[in-house]
């Protein structure tokens, strides 16, 4: 039973005849790769040499074909053609290389399965490297001198270009601005003119708040906080805490008149 959201298993043969095969798992650098990569499949790529002493680890050297080291690019720098080979045995795991074929006769009644085939087991590792000669310090030099260029560099133009013409100012920056002095720019007005704006307030209701003064009079908050303190005073306790009022010789509100009294309105109809 296979898991939810998992593909089905599929039975497939592994063909086991080279299991006691052994192999060699060989690095090379990433320049040879490269070549090797663009070779055909009919061509020589490169001759081993393998030279045994007795009672000394094997001499493994790998020699570059010519045919390899014509595909160059133009301006590429020359590889080094012979290299040596570090052997190491492999015994910590335990390693092997697979290889699958796929079925051409899928249209078949009986379709053939993918075969999968065991190509042998690895028993040694080969580490491919250059010799320190002339080749390879001109190809180190270059790799260098390509990996320090920065990628980004000053680039002198002879003519305008309209792709890269700088902007002034963006948009919305722009529609910030203007709706700011669509707003209004609070400016400081004739202190005369802002008190006669506050008292005129002030014999409407008896107490205001610092923000609705502001809106009223439309003046900067430190500049009317100037003025308050002149003619207000700040009241700190409740029930009107926070508030500013008239001080007292500033105060002149409307008062009701006072009604007439009964020997007052007695006097007046006799008359």
């Amino acid at each position: 039973m296979s898991a939810p959201n998992q593909a089905p298993h599929i039975d497939r043969e592994l063909d086991l005849s080279n299991t006691g095969r052994g192999v060699w798992l060989v690095k090379v650098p990433k320049y040879i790769a490269n070549k090797w990569d663009k070779a055909s499949g009919n061509i020589e790529v490169g001759k081993l040499k393998i030279s045994r002493v007795t009672g000394q680890r094997a001499q493994v050297q790998l020699s570059l074909s010519e045919a390899v080291l014509c595909l160059k690019e133009p301006g590429e720098q020359n590889i080094p053609k012979e290299h040596r080979l570090d052997v190491s045995n492999e015994t910590r795991q335990s390693l092997g290389v697979f290889s699958h074929v796929v079925p051409s006769n899928t249209d078949s009644v009986i379709p053939e399965s993918e075969k999968l085939f065991m190509e042998g087991r690895i028993v040694q590792k080969l580490e491919c490297r250059p010799y320190a000669d002339t080749t390879y310090y001109k190809l180190k030099s270059e790799s260098i001198r390509k990996a320090s260029m920065p990628q980004r560099q000053v680039q002198q133009l002879d003519r305008i270009v309209q792709n890269f013409k700088p902007v002034s100012d963006h948009k919305h920056n722009i529609e910030y601005q203007e709706r700011k002095k669509a707003e209004g720019k609070k400016a400081r007005d004739d202190k005369d003119a802002v008190l006669n704006m506050l008292f005129a307030a002030f014999e409407k209701h008896q107490y205001y708040n610092i923000k609705d003064l502001q809106k009223i009079t439309r003046q900067p908050i430190v500049y009317l906080k100037e003025i308050l303190k002149e003619v207000c005073n700040y009241n700190l306790k409740n029930p009107h805490k926070n508030m500013w009022e008239l001080k007292p010789e500033y105060r002149h509100y409307k008062q009701d008149a006072p009604a007439e009294s009964k020997e007052d309105k007695q006097s007046s109809d006799s008359d």
